[in-house]
């Protein structure tokens, strides 16, 4: 592995394990006291890693008003709200265990993180709507800003009134899922994507409207585990719940409510702990983004490889397994590694190729193996 993936990783490690945030205050923050929890059972898990003040857009932003506009179909006013979450965010992530359920079980310490992040529209078909974040990250240490560190995050897809998608089993597993008339109309399926583009998840769920902020709840799904926990929890195999979006006049926010589930009893699941999530995304002004915008300019081609080829496995096969680690070599850092030494000059086709010899080793089509029913 090169330098190059090594320090993505890194980044992605001290990001989503070992960061705790941008802390403004002096004495650290917990959420929900457990008042009669004693030691450090409730300080969050993490590390000191803060980056330089950035400047909150305090007042309602364009697109925030785009969406308020009266006259427009409903339809139209669930695309500007999916729209809205474009732009340039300093964003906040915290978890929490607010319930276990086996006797024996100690519920984990909270995990909070941060990220000033770009969110690009990459594509607007109408009914069709892709999100991508991009990270571009400055740390502030003994006085020293130190940085850019240009992270490809998660993607998200929006389609409206859904023929059909692909839902997240467990085990590694994904499976076609064709809603009803009654499930399909009016919603609109969100489709959550990794940094290397690999399937995570997908829910459906409308858009409901108000004049102080519009929502989308999705379906119950199961997940994957999130890098938060697989790198550290080996006692649970899925999340189960559900997520909420809320578009707010200076951002949105990204609310999760989720069961941590354990699938390793042979068709029967068990509960460990309730979780809740609360993933703010606010409205920043100043910040210079231009190297994930370098980034992204360089990379979008081979990546819109990467999507096309998931897109075709996808359409042609009902069950797909996929493995994110093969032969100890990562999917993500054989993604990394190319992009670092892609210059251009390549052809759609030929980055077509490029990007299938990367993923197919990875993946396993229409398995006949029976999946157990949980």
């Amino acid at each position: 592995m090169n330098f190059y993936t090594m320090l993505n990783l890194i980044c992605l490690l001290l990001i989503f394990v070992s960061c705790s945030g941008i802390r403004t205050p002096e004495v650290t923050q917990y959420t929900f006291s457990r008042k009669f929890e004693k030691g450090s059972a409730l300080e969050p898990r993490g590390g000191t890693t803060t980056g330089p003040a950035v400047n909150l857009d305090k007042k309602p932003s364009i697109a925030w008003a785009t969406l308020q506009e009266e006259g427009i179909s409903k339809f139209e006013r669930d695309r500007r709200a999916i729209l809205a979450m474009a732009g340039d965010y300093r964003s906040t992530f915290e978890f929490i265990e607010t319930v276990s359920f086996p006797a024996a079980y100690t519920k984990d310490r909270p995990y909070q993180s941060w990220a000033t992040e770009r969110i690009y529209v990459l594509e607007d078909k109408g009914d069709f709507i892709s999100l991508q974040h991009i990270m571009v990250m400055f740390f502030l240490e003994d006085g020293k800003i130190t940085g850019p560190a240009v992270i490809k995050h998660w993607r998200q897809d929006w389609t409206y009134e859904p023929k059909g998608y692909h839902q997240y089993k467990g085990n590694n597993t994904w499976k076609r899922y064709t809603p009803s008339e009654a499930e399909r109309k009016g919603a609109w399926v969100q489709e959550v994507f990794n940094v290397d583009d690999s399937p995570r998840y997908a829910s459906v769920g409308r858009w409901e409207h108000t004049k102080d902020f519009s929502t989308w709840t999705g379906s119950n799904t199961y997940r994957p585990l999130p890098r938060r926990e697989y790198s550290v929890r080996s006692d649970y195999d899925v999340l189960e719940g559900i997520n909420r979006h809320i578009i707010i006049p200076t951002g949105w926010v990204h609310e999760q409510e989720n069961l941590k589930v354990s699938l390793k009893s042979e068709g029967e699941k068990r509960y460990i702990a309730r979780e809740l999530g609360l993933n703010s995304y606010e409205r920043i002004v100043g910040f210079d983004f231009s190297s994930g915008d370098e980034y992204w300019e360089k990379s979008k081609d081979y990546w819109s490889a990467v999507r096309k080829v998931w897109r075709s496995l996808f359409d042609a096969n009902a069950t797909l397994m996929f493995n994110a680690n093969r032969d100890g070599e990562s999917l993500i850092g054989k993604h990394f590694d190319f992009v670092e030494k892609y210059n251009g000059g390549s052809s759609p086709d030929e980055l077509f190729r490029q990007a299938s010899s990367i993923i197919s080793p990875h993946v396993q089509v229409n398995s006949t193996k029976e999946l157990p029913v949980y």
